[in-house]
């Protein structure tokens, strides 16, 4: 149905997604069993768009559950998308999952975060990592970002220090991007404007230079006890998560990235 102009600025958001993602009108629109008129009418704010488009639109355009519920917003409908505490006792078998699979990675290091990259849950391999680190950065909430980037956190323990920091800001600035969070933009602000320790002809703490790299990923290679440890990540995320918070969580394991830091893991285990 095509009626006045609106002015609930949900085209102008549809607009701003679909750019994000470099799709044309009617690309959208043969996504989403439409037309590229019909996109252009929601678009320019002539058409309203009922919730079942609007959320199909959402779909096609990969839009993070918390935006689709500003979308909604933004048409005249009621959010559709719940945002349950992980406190909440509906929310019990996740925990118990998240503990579990956590607990069953040990002793590699795993991490639970949220949106804002506050750590959830993490395990033994984790807290190895962060042995040693001033109180004033693990007192709760924790903050995997702030931990990792701060001078006086892990930074000066890792021996490729600018390329994993560019990556960890890269990945900031892709969720930045269609998420358009404000915490997340101060705290982006925050850990690059960190001063970068600089590296000393050893290549930083434990001395004899850092071990080549894996062929296959960037790894974080960071020094414990004199030994250089070297990792690769992998991050999962929920698959349809119909609720804000689980939508937001990201599972971070990191994989030995050689069979020395293997062997060194696997000795700490009782």
């Amino acid at each position: 149905m095509t009626t006045a102009a609106s002015d609930t600025g949900v085209g102008k958001l549809l607009r701003g997604w679909r750019a994000q993602r470099r799709l044309s009108q009617l690309e959208l629109a043969l996504r989403a069993g439409s037309s590229s008129r019909h996109i252009s009418f929601i678009e320019t704010g002539r058409s309203r768009p009922s919730e079942e488009m609007l959320l199909r639109l959402a779909d096609q355009l990969d839009v993070p559950v918390r935006e689709r519920n500003a979308l909604l917003l933004a048409a005249g409908y009621a959010p559709r998308f719940t945002q349950t505490s992980l406190d909440d006792p509906a929310m019990a078998a996740l925990r118990e999952g998240m503990e579990r699979l956590l607990q069953g990675y040990e002793p590699y290091p795993a991490i639970v975060v949220d949106g804002v990259y506050d750590v959830v849950a993490a395990n033994r391999g984790i807290a190895m990592l962060l042995e040693g680190l001033p109180e004033h950065l693990l007192t709760p909430p924790l903050n995997a970002m702030r931990i990792t980037l701060h001078p006086e956190g892990l930074a000066p323990k890792i021996r490729n220090l600018p390329e994993w920091r560019g990556h960890l800001l890269t990945q900031m600035e892709r969720q930045m991007a269609p998420t358009r969070s404000d915490a997340l933009r101060e705290l982006y602000d925050e850990v690059a404007a960190y001063p970068v320790p600089e590296a000393g002809d050893d290549n930083g703490p434990g001395g004899g230079g850092a071990p080549p790299y894996p062929h296959f990923a960037l790894p974080l290679q960071i020094e414990h006890e004199g030994r250089v440890l070297s990792f690769v990540s992998s991050i999962s995320t929920f698959n349809t998560p119909m609720d804000v918070t689980v939508a937001e969580l990201a599972i971070e394991t990191f994989l030995p990235a050689d069979p020395a830091t293997v062997k060194y893991l696997q000795s700490l285990t009782p």
